[in-house]
């Protein structure tokens, strides 16, 4: 069976992990990482993939320096917007 996946998600997980570890001010529960991910996605394009090709080619564009400060921008935008407004 075919599946698609977004590799964006993987991208953000990442990216947020590194980013929680260098903050000591940000809550790193696991519903404010879930909404931090979130609201991240929902202001990135999705990287759909369905084969490991497709994982390569993505991963390839993942050095594109505005690439990253891209998912870094919207990372930094979404832990401020959580912190502001915890849902617990």
């Amino acid at each position: 069976m075919l599946k698609v996946y977004n590799y964006m998600e993987y991208i953000v997980a990442n990216e947020l992990e590194k980013l929680l570890a260098s903050t000591e001010d940000t809550c790193k529960c696991q519903k404010c990482k879930l909404d931090i991910t979130a609201w991240t996605l929902n202001r990135l394009p999705p990287k759909y993939i369905v084969s490991e090709k497709g994982r390569i080619y993505t991963r390839l564009g993942e050095q594109n320096t505005q690439f990253r400060v891209d998912v870094t921008r919207e990372l930094t935008k979404a832990i401020l917007y959580v912190n502001k407004n915890p849902r617990h």
